[in-house]
């Protein structure tokens, strides 16, 4: 497959998938922003497998089979998302450590972890969000990526504890609970109550508590931002504050995510980016 369509074809999964890291991203440089795209190709095709698959642990096996080939040399010509990544691991010194863990990430959902502790909710996190900051380091700030690591894995959590608050509806008809459970006892929020979709005031003190260790996480990679290369630094500023955003919209909507997808309208997008 001829390499400019391959990164089309990647770009248009990020488009269709993540309107938000899309409009951040945009904003670098061609190279750059077409090895986002083929990264984020990657990303959507092993999400896609765990949520979607009728058959998730099989295809995911081929999926590994098919990363280890590529780690090896073998690539699918026919397939724009392996097309691409192979462009990109020629031009930059990926961390191939970074896609192994994210796939591990996404096998948790097919182990239906339990989620006792926020320890559990970051490991998580880590695995399924911080990784992707960390496959994208060396795309983005290839001079000091060692200097960045920590911030990558803060921002991952801020983001993954971030999709967490806003898909609990639909987590649920997964059978899916990320919320952990001494969170919930300790504001005396059962899971049942949860999969009844009751709201109300210790739902919110529930929700709150995991809003506030976010907002954290999103203030501490906020530190080190001054490390990116001007280049990267708004994509990746743009794509923290108007993620961050999203917990606002939720309190607006007085804390329903069981019934209505909450998300920040272009025309905050807009405000926020150019603020």
């Amino acid at each position: 497959m001829e390499l400019t369509k391959a990164y089309k074809e990647c770009e248009n999964i990020i488009k269709e998938h993540s309107k938000t890291f899309h409009r951040a991203f945009s904003l670098l440089p061609g190279d750059q922003r077409r090895a986002v795209w083929a990264i984020y190709g990657f990303c959507r095709t092993v999400d896609d497998i765990v949520d979607e698959s009728e058959f998730p642990e099989e295809e995911l096996r081929v999926f590994e089979q098919e990363f280890s080939n590529f780690l090896n040399g073998q690539i699918d010509s026919s397939n724009a998302r392996w097309v691409a990544l192979a462009d990109v691991f020629s031009k930059y010194d990926m961390n191939v450590q970074a896609f192994q863990d994210m796939v591990k990430g996404q096998k948790m959902d097919l182990a239906h972890r339990d989620y006792r502790t926020i320890d559990d909710v970051l490991d998580y996190s880590y695995h399924v969000a911080s990784t992707v900051g960390l496959m994208l380091l060396p795309v983005l700030a290839p001079d000091n990526e060692k200097e960045l690591r920590e911030s990558a894995v803060q921002l991952g959590y801020a983001m993954q504890i971030t999709n967490i608050l806003r898909d609990i509806g639909e987590d649920l008809e997964r059978n899916r609970v990320y919320l952990p459970k001494d969170v919930m006892s300790r504001h005396q929020y059962s899971e049942e109550r949860l999969y009844e979709r009751i709201g109300g005031e210790q739902f919110n003190a529930v929700w709150e508590e995991l809003a506030g260790l976010a907002e954290q996480h999103y203030d501490a990679a906020m530190e080190k931002m001054h490390l990116y290369p001007v280049y990267s630094r708004p994509p990746v500023k743009g794509a923290a504050v108007l993620y961050r955003a999203i917990l606002d919209e939720i309190r607006k909507n007085d804390y329903n995510v069981f019934s209505v997808k909450n998300y920040v309208s272009s025309r905050e997008k807009d405000r926020l980016l150019s603020s």
